[in-house]
């Protein structure tokens, strides 16, 4: 009897030590270690790709932003704020009240198949707009002329990257609404395009807060 109760005791010690043990490891040495690996050689990316502007974190460079009018009285939606670039369509996000620029609460792909109505309808009305929105005086846009990361939202409808040929389509829109010569604002595209990472992987792009961030700093110095 006694040997049998001092084996359960030594087991349960065993087993208390091995629990010690592990959890010093695990759960307090193992993530300080990956922490201090990742403040040390990937602050950046550790701490959310984060974007500033006058001093203050304004958002992600991996997360989109809209850029939209306040909701007018009778409005489902807002209607784009025409001075800034606009990112890709966020039909998949959903809505919160606790921050009203990011709307993280919800998020997910929108597109259908190709030969799906609902696509068909989204991508036409879409076009439509692109083309209305950003045909001005001296410049038309023609239907032709739309790319597709224009009209349709991404996998996760948080793509905060545009292409270029969609940022360039806007470039004259956003030029007459801040009354700005279109050569400057060509240059802040320029600026603000990225090539294929390493050279081949992905597409060029341009990161749409990136890029309005410096369109606000040189409409304030104009």
């Amino acid at each position: 009897m006694n040997n049998s109760v001092t084996n359960t005791a030594r087991l349960l010690w065993a087993g208390l030590r091995a629990l010690l043990v592990l959890t010093v490891a695990c759960g307090v040495l193992y993530p300080l270690a990956v922490t201090g690996v990742a403040q040390g050689l990937f602050n950046d990316k550790a701490n959310g790709s984060e974007i500033t502007a006058d001093g203050k974190v304004v958002g992600s460079s991996l997360i989109g932003q809209a850029y939209n009018l306040p909701l007018e009285k009778g409005q489902e939606t807002p209607g784009p704020d025409l001075k800034w670039f606009q990112g890709r369509p966020q039909n998949g996000l959903g809505t919160n009240s606790v921050n009203t620029r990011y709307k993280l609460i919800l998020s997910g792909a929108t597109n259908r198949s190709g030969d799906n109505k609902d696509l068909i309808d989204w991508v036409t009305a879409a076009k439509e707009a692109v083309v209305k929105d950003n045909s001005v005086n001296g410049y038309t846009v023609k239907p032709s002329d739309v790319p597709a990361d224009a009209v349709t939202s991404s996998g996760s409808g948080l793509d905060p990257d545009i292409s270029p040929d969609y940022a360039d389509i806007q470039v004259h829109r956003v030029a007459e609404k801040n009354q700005l010569p279109v050569s400057q604002v060509r240059k802040l595209v320029d600026e603000h395009t990225d090539g294929r990472t390493l050279g081949f992987i992905g597409e060029p792009r341009v990161n749409v807060l990136e890029l309005n961030i410096a369109l606000e700093e040189l409409v304030a110095k104009s």
